[in-house]
């Protein structure tokens, strides 16, 4: 999906500052999340922020491009301050997913009500409502896209925190064992069509969302 959307230069200009975004509020809530849980670590280590300088990852950036992947600094949680280890690991980690789903949301509201606005002053032809749309459905694409992908359960990503939650302990041991070699593991499954699957689940998420919204915008076209 990367590569194709580079291959448009008004989605390749949209694709950095909603990157950014994204990135940033998806480890700022693993962040929040923890140090609401009782783990001021992140908090201690400047990540409490909306600065992405402080989230992203150069080399995961670049990866992204190139293998059409990527990731930003992991936020660095102690589960020694949680209450519950399991839970409180598990509750941070789906903290960014979640996050990255309300910013779908919240593009795809922006891009309705573009769309109602171009219907109602029946102004189709504005490049600025043209290049608003493809902003915003882009946004929403991105964040779903994001959401998706770190679910994925492979170490270190954020669905394996939670599988790590229901795994028994001599399993769990093993599974996080895994964490060392997740990354060469994603790389390797990348060339197999992994990411073919991503963009498919992505994508039936992001029109179910707009299903969802339709028939309440629908009453203002």
């Amino acid at each position: 999906m990367i590569f194709r959307l580079l291959d448009d230069p008004v989605t390749a200009l949209f694709f950095l500052p909603i990157f950014l975004i994204a990135i940033t509020v998806h480890e700022l809530a693993h962040a929040y999340t923890a140090y609401k849980l009782g783990d001021p670590t992140a908090a201690a280590m400047g990540r409490l922020t909306l600065n992405p300088i402080k989230h992203l990852d150069p080399f995961g950036f670049v990866m992204l491009l190139i293998v059409g992947f990527g990731w930003a600094k992991p936020v660095m949680i102690n589960p020694r301050n949680f209450r519950n280890e399991k839970a409180g690991m598990a509750i941070s980690a789906l903290a960014g997913p979640v996050s990255n789903i309300i910013m779908a949301f919240i593009g795809l509201i922006f891009w309705n009500l573009i769309i109602v606005l171009a219907i109602r002053t029946e102004n189709f032809d504005s490049v600025i409502i043209a290049s608003s749309l493809t902003f915003f459905y882009l946004f929403a694409q991105l964040n779903v896209w994001f959401a998706v992908f770190n679910l994925i359960p492979i170490p270190p990503l954020d669905g394996s925190r939670l599988v790590s939650y229901f795994l028994p302990p001599n399993l769990h041991y093993y599974y996080n064992f895994v964490e060392r070699y997740g990354f060469i593991i994603l790389i390797l499954l990348s060339r197999f069509a992994l990411l073919g699957p991503i963009h498919s689940i992505s994508g039936w998420i992001l029109q179910g969302m707009d299903a969802v919204l339709y028939p309440l915008f629908s009453l203002f076209m």
